[in-house]
């Protein structure tokens, strides 16, 4: 009986800072502007809380001989997404072999605003691994976005699928006869589209040919990969076209992404 208990105590003091933890992150998380230190402060607090709270996990299913139907559910539920967790970390570093021309860091997604699900998300590293505002974020499978809001232990991802006018990504469509430069302009939830706007409705585009980063503008590496053209739509007056662009990166399902710090200077 005192086991037992004790043990719900221990249920307690977890969902307590579970709950608060959530609720720390919650606070402080937004899309559409920046954040005092009272907000950076308490998003930090939220990273920690958030490791630490693990180890009360672990050590309860750990407890031999007790509730091991409700041990066994826990770890059968977290054993459903390990091996694409495990898939998508050993890409991560497997790309930062590719990258020779930068410094990498590798972070964990820990967090996403269900309000904002395609605007933005969480990561674990900050200004203790140098990281800072507009450098790029990739995965193996291409550019998912930039920082913002970068603080001593985590960093938001303003990513490629939002809607914000402000984050326009110049892009660069290899066609046949050559490159043509467009604007990366948001995204179709629907249709599971990043969409391309002001493309020369002359440019010889077709469905399949490659999209990247131009690197005009200075802000996004040039031949960063983003997907291929799944779609094209003229516009009424017939002067220009948008482009849905079809990518390799399942956006709901993001957990490990490699941040591009610096160019390396190996003068």
């Amino acid at each position: 009986m005192y086991k037992k208990e004790k043990k719900r105590k221990k249920i307690w003091i977890i969902l307590i800072v579970v709950i608060g933890c959530f609720f720390l992150l919650f606070y402080s998380l937004t899309s559409s502007r920046g954040q005092g230190p009272v907000e950076s402060f308490l998003k930090d607090a939220a990273v920690l809380i958030q490791k630490v709270v693990m180890f009360p996990f672990t050590a309860l299913n750990a407890e031999k001989g007790e509730d091991a139907t409700e041990s066994y559910t826990i770890q059968k539920n977290i054993n459903v997404h390990l091996e694409e967790e495990i898939e998508q970390l050993r890409k991560a570093l497997d790309l930062n072999q590719t990258l020779t021309g930068y410094e990498t860091v590798n972070a964990t997604v820990i967090s996403r605003n269900k309000s904002y699900w395609y605007q933005t998300l969480t990561i674990d590293k900050g200004k203790k691994e140098g990281l800072k505002e507009n450098m790029v974020a990739i995965t193996k499978d291409g550019l998912i976005g930039k920082l913002q809001n970068v603080t001593n232990y985590s960093s938001e991802i303003k990513l490629i699928t939002s809607n914000d006018i402000n984050n326009k990504v110049s892009v660069s469509i290899a066609t046949t006869e050559g490159e043509t430069d467009a604007i990366l302009s948001g995204y179709d939830e629907e249709k599971g589209l990043v969409m391309v706007s002001g493309v020369d409705n002359q440019a010889p585009i077709k469905i399949g040919d490659s999209v990247t980063t131009s690197g005009l503008g200075g802000m996004f590496p040039r031949g960063i990969y983003i997907g291929t053209v799944e779609e094209i739509t003229n516009d009424k007056y017939g002067l220009s076209k948008t482009l849905g662009i079809k990518t390799n990166q399942n956006f709901n399902n993001i957990h490990y992404v490699t941040i591009l710090k610096e160019e390396r200077n190996d003068s």
